[in-house]
């Protein structure tokens, strides 16, 4: 499992503790999300962790002979606005991060039953959209002077929720257009290999485990941080953004059932709660948990972020029984109480 000791991969360890007796976890313990640069406390003890990047040839050539049944690929710099500034990094670790691991397996004299690849709602960017007369159209990226004059949206048509059979990626950042290649390169290795390739695309994943410190992931977090400690939560352009949070169980719950249902080739899901959210609308929850002061709608932007990001499940469903089952308004009450378990600790 790479990057396994980042937020998802300590959950899924736990989840998938009972079905594998042991397996290793690469990871290289980011400060930005590993202030203390230790061990986390939620990686399952059955884990073997090697710290290293997975962009370093020395990182594979001393895993050489190590048994490679199933592959969990969850490693990847995550931060969306701050892959604009810092693409090289993100293009290391995900791109060829990606393709030191594919070398690696190739060089392997068993070739791994199962890949799994997390990837990101952010492939799609704007995606599909529609317009008044029902014709579909992919917009592409809102440039930084349709932003600059407030528009918002793209005029006389209204987004459609993504869903991996019918929406063309598009990635309108760094970050996602380096994802996208992850997908490109795992599956061009995978099928040449004959071996079965699972790319799950994951929504805006939340939950207790997230890092507290890295204000480039987790919105959810960084507004629940916000609201307890009294602030004024900023929320930028209309505060109609939209978005689909998904609980972290519901992650790990998708991923577990996504490697217990290999299926021969590439098979790509959407995992989400399917649910739309404006980040208003979450900000003002969480503003009336902590009794806080009313979000303030800012009107500023992000070059590169998208107006609309929601999953359609219905394949999802149909191919793995995934089922969401914590809505957000349970989910958020979970955060809370371990943020403030973090808090007092």
């Amino acid at each position: 499992m790479t990057g396994g000791a980042g937020f998802i991969g300590c959950a899924l360890s736990q989840r998938l503790a009972g079905q594998a007796t042991s397996w290793t976890v690469i990871d290289n313990l980011l400060p930005q999300v590993h202030p203390s640069g230790e061990r986390p406390a939620d990686l399952h003890e059955a884990a073997t962790l090697v710290r290293a990047d997975v962009s370093q040839e020395q990182t594979w050539t001393e895993l050489d002979g190590a048994p490679a049944d199933t592959i969990i690929h969850l490693a990847a710099e995550t931060g969306t606005g701050q892959s604009l500034f810092e693409a090289s990094r993100h293009g290391l670790v995900n791109v060829v991060g990606t393709t030191r691991l594919t070398d690696w397996l190739s060089r392997q004299q068993r070739l791994p039953k199962h890949v799994l690849l997390t990837s990101s709602r952010a492939v799609y960017g704007e995606g599909r959209w529609v317009r008044a007369d029902g014709s579909d159209f992919y917009p592409g990226q809102r440039s930084h002077e349709m932003l600059s004059g407030m528009t918002w949206d793209f005029v006389g048509a209204a987004a459609t929720a993504a869903r991996a059979d019918l929406t063309h990626p598009s990635p309108t950042s760094v970050y996602g257009a380096t994802k996208l290649a992850q997908e490109h390169i795992l599956s061009a290795w995978a099928l040449s290999q004959q071996v079965p390739l699972t790319v799950l695309r994951l929504q805006n994943v939340y939950g207790p485990g997230q890092s507290l410190t890295n204000s480039y992931t987790g919105i959810v977090t960084l507004f629940s941080r916000w609201a307890k400690s009294g602030k004024e939560i900023p929320v930028f352009e209309d505060g109609q953004i939209v978005r689909d949070f998904v609980y972290i169980d519901d992650v790990a719950e998708a991923v577990a059932r996504g490697l217990g249902a290999p299926t021969p080739g590439l098979r790509i899901l959407d995992v989400g709660s399917g649910v739309p959210t404006t980040i208003h609308g979450l900000a003002t929850h969480l503003a009336l948990v902590h009794a806080a002061p009313a979000p303030v709608v800012t009107g500023q932007f992000r070059d590169g972020d998208i107006r609309h990001g929601v999953a359609d499940l219905a394949v999802t469903r149909r191919e793995l029984g995934f089922e969401p089952k914590t809505d957000l308004a349970t989910g958020l009450s979970r955060l809370q109480t371990w943020i403030d378990a973090q808090d007092e600790g």
